[in-house]
């Protein structure tokens, strides 16, 4: 491994299906006022909603709600739950649902206390938090951003056509996440795919990076191979626990910055695909798929190494002789054939994206995280042409 690096993680985690029981120990460690945020109302049917109320409940809690959090958090349902947070008072936020839920709470974490406009302030200048801000908690229903055990919050700017994500530091990560493969059942097969990939491209975007002999690149490995391995389980039997938790549990190590730990990395696709879900308001795992294929065949030359690697090592396709060129093409026919397999959408024009629509794309795509722009515009033109 190459260059310095630091690693930390302050969150703490609790996995399984007696999990929920650990919220009443850690809850008594926060104020009294309580910020209880959920999604569409799925919390309600499964009853997580009233085991979670229950408990706020026999601990004492003030709470005050903010309902409906959408897919992708904009930045006025982000105005409005600072509003409420602010009339409440709140000492402490807890997240119950997906990735979405998690990262708009701590884009309102880090808003309460602020005088500026959060939009400007974190995701168009990407300052960092100047102000006091309040701890989140999570309790996880969906597998796929690993915002359970991270800093990032992505937030949507409809009338910018603008998603943009800011990664926060330590402060900001959840004190704790609660994590029960139970909890993920009641998804949707769409939307539970869509999350697989976004785990799967997670890794993709630390792993196609550098060209040392760094031990993350062997983590990254086994994690994609338990993630193939789980989803083809969990798609033929959404049911299957073992399946759901190693999804579940690959998901969070994906993005909590250990295997970034070395690498330079790539977020290139995650640009792509959220100026896409910016001017579509499409899946976040969705666009992923739309565009990656595309990209990474466009960047393989300048990596064959890897790609032959990622080829033989994740796919376990046979050297045979083979350049690396050969290798890294069968790879990628691979992963084209497992995403197929799975039910990922292919192209941008399934998710409503038109021809008209990719000059304002491949704008918004350099507006996002400044640091990844590693094509030029035309470049980009052309892949998002090639995901149409």
């Amino acid at each position: 491994m190459l260059g310095n690096f630091s690693y930390h993680n302050p969150t703490k985690l609790y996995f399984g299906e007696d999990s929920l029981s650990n919220l009443k120990t850690e809850l008594a460690n926060y104020g009294k006022n309580i910020l209880f945020v959920y999604g569409g109302g799925s919390i309600k049917k499964s009853g997580l909603y009233d085991e979670i109320i229950a408990i706020l409940n026999d601990c004492g809690k003030n709470v005050a709600e903010v309902a409906g959090v959408m897919p992708n958090p904009t930045s006025d349902k982000l105005n409005e739950g600072v509003a409420i947070a602010r009339d409440h008072k709140t000492d402490f936020i807890l997240a119950v649902g997906g990735g979405s839920v998690c990262d708009y709470s701590k884009a309102v974490s880090v808003s309460v206390h602020c005088d500026d406009d959060p939009w400007e302030k974190y995701f168009i200048r990407f300052e960092e938090p100047t102000c006091k801000i309040v701890p989140v908690g999570c309790v996880l229903t969906m597998a796929g951003t690993g915002s359970e055990m991270n800093g990032g919050s992505v937030i949507t700017n409809h009338e910018a056509k603008l998603k943009i994500g800011h990664v926060f530091g330590d402060e900001v990560m959840p004190k704790f996440s609660i994590l029960n493969p139970r909890y993920t059942m009641t998804l949707p097969k769409y939307q539970m795919c869509a999350g697989i990939y976004d785990i799967f491209n997670h890794i993709c975007e630390q792993y196609f990076s550098g060209e040392d002999d760094n031990t993350s690149d062997y983590i990254s490995e086994g994690l994609m191979k338990s993630l193939i391995h789980a989803s083809r389980i969990a798609v033929e039997n959404p049911q299957d626990y073992e399946a759901r938790s190693n999804i579940m549990w690959t998901a969070t190590w994906a993005l909590n910055t250990l295997v970034s730990r070395g690498k330079s990395e790539d977020w290139m696709v995650h640009m792509l695909g959220q100026a896409v879900g910016a001017n579509t308001d499409a899946t976040h795992g969705m666009t992923l798929a739309a565009v990656s294929l595309p990209y990474y065949r466009y960047i393989m030359p300048y990596g064959l190494k890897k790609f032959a690697r990622f080829a033989t090592e994740v796919w376990g396709i046979s050297r045979d002789g083979k350049t690396d060129e050969q290798l890294a093409n069968e790879g990628l026919s691979a992963m084209e054939s497992w995403m197929k397999e799975i039910g990922l959408v292919m192209n941008l024009t399934e998710l409503g994206a038109t021809e008209d629509m990719i000059e304002g794309i491949a704008d918004a795509t350099f507006i996002l995280n400044g640091g990844y722009k590693v094509l030029d515009h035309d470049e980009v033109v052309q892949i998002l042409k090639a995901s149409m």
